[in-house]
């Protein structure tokens, strides 16, 4: 066991990385970017219309279950190493951005389903 001194506070920041926690972040990154990302380009390109964007809504349901399930991992591997792996914040971050970018799938989900809904009552 090693004494507490004035040089060894315990403050140290963690000596490795927690790559479940930064995945997560990655993940739930590219979960909330890539339904207004498939839009931009809807708007952009001439040979892609807006409904054609709802084929990135699975793609974006994936990465949020991903972050999802890489954070759960990352707070977990905190937990066994009782905190000296770090990475609590990307994690966390992580685990939001993961949740938004599900609810974002869901919602566009249910705006497609009630366009394409629509459109038939209406012929």
């Amino acid at each position: 066991m090693v004494a507490r001194t004035s040089s060894n506070s315990g403050t140290a920041p963690p000596s490795r990385r927690n790559g479940r926690a930064w995945g997560s972040l990655v993940a739930g990154l590219l979960s909330v970017a890539t339904l207004p990302v498939a839009v931009a380009l809807a708007q952009l390109l001439d040979e892609v219309e807006l409904l054609d964007a709802a084929a990135a809504i699975p793609l974006a349901a994936a990465f949020g279950i991903a972050a999802l399930v890489l954070a759960r991992g990352a707070r977990r591997q905190i937990e066994r190493t009782i905190g000296r792996v770090g990475g609590r914040a990307p994690a966390r971050f992580g685990r939001v951005l993961g949740v938004l970018g599900l609810c974002l799938a869901v919602s566009a989900s249910i705006a497609v389903a009630s366009y394409y809904a629509l459109s038939q009552w209406a012929d």
